[in-house]
């Protein structure tokens, strides 16, 4: 068990100069729950000797979100000024592996997710796997959206609410 958790700790990731994916979400509100995503996702990945040292970025525009409601996702876009925060961020500081489970790692990809201009500790927590010559994590975090200063989750005096916390997922996929 040692040996191979040595082994994987020491697993050469290449520059992933090409990173592709979905970013989710999914919310309760008054009327019941809903998902968010896009596949406007891009970033870059830079290798190193082991996955610990691996860094990187993946962003997406904040404008690309849709729920598939047309009214809904005007308000999102509305509380979360697409303009004025035109891209969701999480900068990967580093990466926690577990002892790999058949063709997946189990891993935490911690770093900062910047939403609506406010940056926080994140950690995405999920599985990498490694199927030359791509690499790729699905994962996912819980977040407060009131921690990044997102206002407007209520209407109509609070008849219609949206519940704060919500799931960002994510799955990303990286070709060297």
């Amino acid at each position: 068990m040692v040996t191979l958790l040595l082994a994987l700790l020491s697993v050469q990731v290449p520059d992933l100069p090409v990173v592709r994916g979905e970013l989710s979400f999914d919310a309760r509100a008054t009327l019941g729950a809903f998902t968010g995503r896009t596949t406007a996702l891009g970033g870059r990945i830079t290798g190193a000797p082991t996955l610990a040292g691996v860094r990187g970025t993946i962003e997406a525009p904040t404008a690309t979100l849709v729920t598939g409601n047309g009214r809904r996702d005007r308000d999102m876009w509305k509380v979360l000024e697409v303009e004025r925060f035109p891209t969701m961020r999480f900068v990967l500081d580093s990466i926690v592996a577990s002892p790999q489970q058949g063709d997946s790692i189990p891993a935490e990809l911690r770093g900062r997710l910047t939403i609506h201009g406010v940056t926080r500790d994140a950690t995405f927590v999920g599985a990498i796997r490694h199927r030359a010559p791509r690499w790729s994590f699905r994962g996912r975090t819980l977040v407060d959206v009131r921690d990044y200063a997102v206002g407007g989750l209520s209407k109509l005096f609070g008849a219609f609410r949206m519940q704060p916390e919500i799931a960002v997922n994510v799955e990303i996929t990286g070709d060297p």
